[in-house]
């Protein structure tokens, strides 16, 4: 296999720009499969998004690979999600990847899911040439597109073609290499015809090639020459400046048609074979297991020892399919290879090239391929190589979740078949999160959105036929005093034979910051006074451990008492009644009939949220903030991006990380963390425990 002919590509964008149109046409005019399906509207579906709820919704959730033949060149292709809960999609398929194709729509231009696949493409440093889709929509402006590029993405954006007509009237391109009008005939746009350019585009074509020309002079000394002595510079001369100065500098050429109406896909597909890089074109390394923070250039030659990472797990029927490029050397059908992680030798007993969801076997696979291979057990973002400990590759960067809701298996019987598909898709998708709430004892799945979500639940009510409810997860309140009381408490019982007597005297009061240094996990502290054996001091376990008891269920609403300091001072004892279980029985009597002297109160969790927004959005997302009962602590904005940290209840935050979205266009993102436990407000209070009492009386 020659490596010069071969491209790993993806194809990334905002939602609604077109990708997998743009990817079902592409199928099409290299010959792959020869009717094609529109993503919405009846039929099949597109090939790329064959999961029933992509055809349903009309949305790519899941990237998808396939493999084409373009005038000699292999292309590998990637179709990924544009929503950005499904944002470790692209994550994945960007790290694997050599370079990409960035859609952005005509009227929309650069948008919110533009910035980030933009940063991912960044974060690996993956070419791009980008592709201006629906130019046949009302309000398509190109020009302001090219400009978006440039001032939001900061990329050395330039338009590679001249439209003939928009909007309605949109008929073709002009090429600016060839100075050329190109238009698709045919019923699918499948006969590319060349003609002279319209005279009346004859100055905007003469224009845009000088400007062409002029932005690649930067990035060549003998092209600029030329342009100085007025000179004809040759085609070759220009594709080889466009493909070295996108490979190595950012520069990124941008072309654009209409996907959904079949022009201008061909020359995007020239472009790719062109301009984005080869496997030989990018330098990879990789960790060195034995010295920290060495690094191993891999070569991209197939007799090396074979390194391969594997990028992607998906779980079907068949058992466990791994998406693996493979870096270096080549991996052979049978042999047997090395986790680098857990040090494990695998036998690879099956390799398959895939189209969507379709498998065509392979014996082997050589450096710069993507494959999948078929009954190996890993984790996402594994490294297999040749040898033991021969180096590991950096895994891909993945987002923590910031939404939560719990979930439960309608029936019982189906508890097993609901932990399975939570394991299955906990290990598929790094962002997808399973935990078990220690206090409330529900299973709690965590994501990148209510929609990320949303989706996991459909597949497992359809895949695994579990009906399953869900719902926010309760809050963890906790209770506590507000003042000090003194107590003396005296248990006094006689049921024939040995009694039971205890008496304590002391007070309880809330605790103080040094108090919380000072007990362990600053929740409950007890403090002994007592002097001259007035309680023997083998008691004194005892009454601790019946206060502490206390503290596990509050008597205001059940839920954990904390920052309690309870000192003991003096009591009395009977020599025989008296009993390590008559002393623990009687403080928790003590606790349970005066806890209510000190004017308890419900603590609800505060979490300290930062957000980052358009400046432009600030007044909307403080007021937000507010109505929330969260309080902004500091606001900082640089390069008109505001930066807001806020103390917000937690309870106030479910659903928030849809609501911001909306409020900011979808540009604003957010982060939790825990901060501490504050009151809360009375009428607030007296409603949780009215819910809470009803929650916790038996049915």
């Amino acid at each position: 296999m020659d490596l010069r002919n071969v491209r790993n590509i993806g194809i990334s964008a905002h939602i609604d720009s077109g990708k997998t149109t743009l990817s079902e046409r592409i199928l099409f005019y290299a010959g792959r499969i020869h009717k094609i399906e529109d993503v919405r509207g009846g039929g099949d579906g597109a090939t790329m998004d064959h999961m029933e709820l992509e055809k349903e919704r009309g949305i790519t959730i899941t990237s998808a690979a396939t493999s084409v033949k373009w005038k000699g060149v292999d292309i590998n292709l990637i179709d990924t999600p544009g929503h950005v809960d499904f944002t470790v999609e692209v994550e994945r398929s960007l790290r694997v990847l050599d370079g990409a194709v960035l859609v952005l729509c005509s009227v929309g231009g650069v948008q919110s899911q533009s910035m980030t696949v933009d940063r991912q493409m960044k974060r690996y440093n993956v070419p791009r040439l980008a592709f201006i889709n629906k130019m046949d929509r009302t309000g398509a402006n190109p020009d302001s597109v090219v400009k978006q590029v440039r001032d939001k993405l900061g990329a050395d954006a330039v338009a590679m073609q001249l439209p003939i007509g928009k909007e309605d009237n949109f008929k073709g391109i002009v090429d600016f290499i060839t100075m050329t009008a190109i238009y698709n005939d045919g019923v699918h746009g499948e006969i590319i015809r060349e003609e002279p350019i319209p005279a009346e585009l004859q100055a905007a074509a003469d224009e845009g090639r000088h400007h062409l020309l002029e932005s690649l002079s930067m990035y060549s000394d003998e092209l600029m020459e030329l342009l100085l002595s007025e000179e004809e510079v040759p085609a070759e001369l220009i594709h080889k400046i466009i493909r070295d100065a996108t490979i190595n500098q950012g520069f990124t050429p941008v072309y654009m048609g209409s996907a959904f109406k079949n022009k201008s896909v061909q020359p995007l597909l020239d472009a790719i074979n062109r301009y984005l890089p080869c496997p030989l074109d990018r330098q990879f390394v990789a960790l060195d297991p034995s010295e920290e923070g060495k690094k191993i250039p891999l070569t991209s030659d197939a007799k090396d020892p074979f390194v391969g990472m594997a990028f992607k797990i998906v779980d079907d029927e068949y058992g466990q399919l791994t998406y693996t490029r493979v870096y270096q050397g080549t991996v052979v059908k049978g042999e047997q290879y090395y986790n680098q992680r857990t040090g494990r030798k695998e036998r690879f007993s099956r390799i398959v090239k895939m189209h969507s969801d379709k498998r065509e076997e392979v014996d082997k696979a050589e450096a710069g391929d993507i494959v999948a291979i078929m009954g190996i057990d890993c984790a996402s973002g594994d490294t297999y190589c040749a040898q033991p400990n021969y180096c590991t590759l950096e895994s891909m960067f993945v987002a923590a979740p910031v939404i939560k809701m719990s979930i439960n298996p309608l029936s019982r019987d189906n508890a097993d078949k609901l932990g399975k598909a939570l394991q299955r898709f906990r290990k598929e998708d790094p962002t997808f999160q399973v935990a078990t709430d220690e206090e409330t004892g529900e299973t709690c799945i965590a994501g990148m959105g209510e929609l990320h979500l949303e989706i996991y639940v459909e597949r497992i009510r359809r895949e695994y036929g579990v009906d399953v409810e869900v719902g926010a997860p309760k809050v963890s309140y906790r209770e506590s005093g507000t003042v000090p009381f003194a107590y003396d408490h005296k248990r006094k019982k006689q049921t024939g034979g040995s009694g039971q007597y205890g008496h304590i005297v002391g007070t309880i009061s809330p605790m103080t910051d040094e108090d919380r240094e000072e007990a362990e996990g600053g929740e409950f502290l007890f403090i002994d006074k007592v002097t001259g054996g007035k309680i023997p001091k083998n008691f004194i376990p005892a009454i601790e451990k019946g206060f502490r008891n206390m503290t596990e269920k509050g008597p205001l609403a059940g839920y954990p008492v904390v920052g309690i300091k309870v000192e003991l001072v003096e009591g009395s004892y009977h020599d025989v009644d008296s009993s390590d279980m008559a002393f623990m029985l009687t403080a928790q009597e003590c606790f349970r009939e005066n806890f209510s002297r000190m004017k308890p109160v419900l603590l609800e969790p505060i979490m300290l949220t930062e957000i980052e927004c358009p400046e432009t959005f600030q007044g909307p997302v403080v007021g937000q903030i507010s109505s929330k009962r969260g309080m902004v602590v500091s606001t900082d904005t640089q390069n008109g991006i505001c930066k807001i940290i806020a103390e917000v209840p937690l309870a106030e935050t479910f659903g928030y990380s849809t609501e911001l979205r909306s409020q900011t266009q979808g540009q604003g993102t957010f982060t939790m963390e825990l901060c501490k436990y504050a009151p809360v407000p009375g009428n607030i209070q007296t409603d949780i425990i009215a819910e809470r009492k009803a929650e916790l009386q038996p049915a």
